[in-house]
């Protein structure tokens, strides 16, 4: 059997977003210089990587602990819980699975894969796993909210919790299914360019039909990842909107205010990504031609365009938990307990001074609800 040369493609994006011709051999004169790509990769890559991880751990934690503050206020069981917070709750769960293999590759940008394979296929799979199923549960919470608003007494039945817990397994069942193919084929190799001799990286390697894999996986990253959801929302939606048509000006203007918020972040998040995507497809079937300026703008883009798209899991807790009242108001009872636990034995019986003489005026004033916490 031949000996497989590495190319630009093969190493260039983590998540096979490869725009480079097929094949080609790093050894010979290059007729398209393409380390500029690869040098601004390794600085931009690391710093958002990072970032991105920043946020989204402070974010999905926050909301993953005022959840559970909540349910474990609530009687009945799992059963009992709202299908918007479930829906929440395994949304969080999958954004901040998704953000722990981000320093991961921030890493191996920086420097190299130093984790080893069984790391490189785990993250690779854990990456596309919480990818798939976090734009997936976005989609299940626009057709809740199109059940409970549209069809509000016809759909009782259906929006029962157990429902959406089992909704929520088939969803990370398939997902785990879709990431099957990075546990498998992600591999540890070594890779040599211009200015960088023999560096490790973790990569998707097919050793035989490597432009049909790639497309496929890609327009599959497309469709299920942007268009289909984007699909679900939009029909959702436009529903929700002319359903709300009859609604007072005020309930009106704060619904139509936070339908807009959902589709036009979850579209800037990823449109752009997925464009580039699409383009670097039809660039590898021969559908279009550009020569080297079009193959660098396709590699630029892409990179560019999925530190955008990964943002989308930090703004999560902001544009599906923070715009909820009672979310807002178990937050706060949540951060004032927490500051009147670091206040220590030392402000006692200054707080229990407070807490007496809230208790004095009204049940529903925030004194009362600081010193339930404290």
């Amino acid at each position: 059997m031949d000996q497989v040369i590495p190319t630009t493609e093969n190493y260039w994006e983590d998540y096979d977003n490869y725009s480079f011709p097929p094949d080609y051999d790093w050894s010979q004169a290059a007729p398209c210089n393409e380390e500029d790509i690869y040098d601004f990769a390794q600085r931009y890559y690391p710093v958002v990587y990072s970032l991105v991880f920043i946020l989204a751990l402070v974010g999905n934690v926050l909301v993953l602990c005022v959840i559970q503050r909540y349910r474990s206020s609530q009687r009945g069981g799992a059963c009992a819980f709202s299908l918007t917070d479930t829906f929440l709750l395994h949304l969080a769960i999958s954004d901040l699975l998704l953000a722990f293999t981000l320093p991961l590759f921030a890493v191996q940008w920086a420097h190299e894969w130093v984790f080893g394979l069984v790391v490189c296929k785990l993250s690779g799979a854990l990456f596309s796993l919480n990818r798939y199923s976090g734009i997936l549960f976005l989609a299940c919470i626009s057709f809740d909210r199109y059940l409970a608003i549209v069809h509000a007494v016809s759909s009782g039945w259906k929006r029962n919790t157990c429902h959406a817990q089992i909704a929520c397994a088939v969803i990370w069942v398939f997902c785990l299914g879709l990431s099957a193919v990075d546990f498998i084929y992600k591999q540890v190799d070594a890779v040599s360019t211009l200015s960088h001799q023999g560096l490790l990286l973790c990569r998707v390697w097919f050793t035989k039909n490597t432009v049909q894999w790639q497309v496929g996986l890609q327009l599959t990253s497309v469709v299920l990842g942007f268009v289909l959801p984007l699909l679900i929302m939009l029909y959702c939606y436009i529903w929700i909107f002319r359903s709300l048509c009859n609604a007072t000006r005020r309930q009106k203007r704060k619904s139509l205010r936070l339908i807009i918020s959902l589709v036009s972040v979850f579209v800037i998040c990823w449109a752009p990504y997925s464009c580039f995507q699409l383009a670097d497809s039809l660039y590898k079937l021969g559908v279009v031609s550009g020569g080297c300026t079009f193959g660098h703008v396709i590699d630029i883009g892409t990179v560019i365009s999925e530190g955008i798209g990964l943002s989308h899991c930090a703004l999560n807790p902001l544009l599906y938990g923070f715009v909820g009242v009672k979310f807002r108001r178990e937050m706060t009872k949540m951060c004032k307990g927490l500051l009147g636990q670091q206040l220590g034995m030392e402000g006692w019986r200054h707080r229990r001074q407070r807490k007496s003489t809230a208790s004095s005026t009204s049940l529903g004033s925030e004194n009362t609800s600081y010193s339930v916490m404290v």
